[in-house]
């Protein structure tokens, strides 16, 4: 990857319906150049996908809480990730090192759905403990990684 490419990037985080001559101006290259940049960024895994970034207050999900959650036993590890997976308000789940095992972000729509979600968390078979904050507002929420171009 270049400095183009990383311009190229950028452009596209930004706003990923951005067109290929619009880039190409900003870039200093032809059309034809960035959309081939931008396939070969696409065949090297670099670009994973696009996708729609919804406002969660605007879909009446604006209660938001991460639940950190631990597991008795890696035993039950992929029981507990096949639960989140199957669960839409579930938006994030890491596994992590510390005193839990996983981090979960859940996107709902208030404290009755909240409280509802955490019992199913807690009904998990090899759940073991929870810890949940309630998400007040957010400072910064990028959903991909920063370039900086050298």
């Amino acid at each position: 990857m270049d400095r183009i490419d990383i311009r190229i990037l950028n452009c596209l985080k930004k706003n990923s319906r951005e067109n290929a001559s619009v880039i190409g101006e900003k870039v200093n290259m032809s059309v034809s150049a960035v959309i081939e940049r931008i396939r070969k960024l696409e065949n090297a895994g670099i670009i994973r996908q696009y996708t729609v970034v919804l406002d969660p207050k605007q879909i009446g999900k604006d209660l938001s809480a991460l639940i950190s959650v631990g597991i008795e036993h890696p035993q039950y590890n992929d029981g507990f990730t096949e639960f989140v997976k199957s669960y839409p308000e579930i938006v994030e789940c890491h596994y992590v090192t510390g005193d839990f095992d996983f981090i979960v972000k859940v996107l709902t729509d208030s404290t009755g759905s909240l409280e509802r979600i955490l019992n199913e968390i807690k009904s998990v078979p090899g759940v073991s403990v929870t810890k949940t904050l309630v998400i007040l507002s957010t400072v910064k929420n990028d959903f991909s990684a920063g370039l900086e171009e050298n």
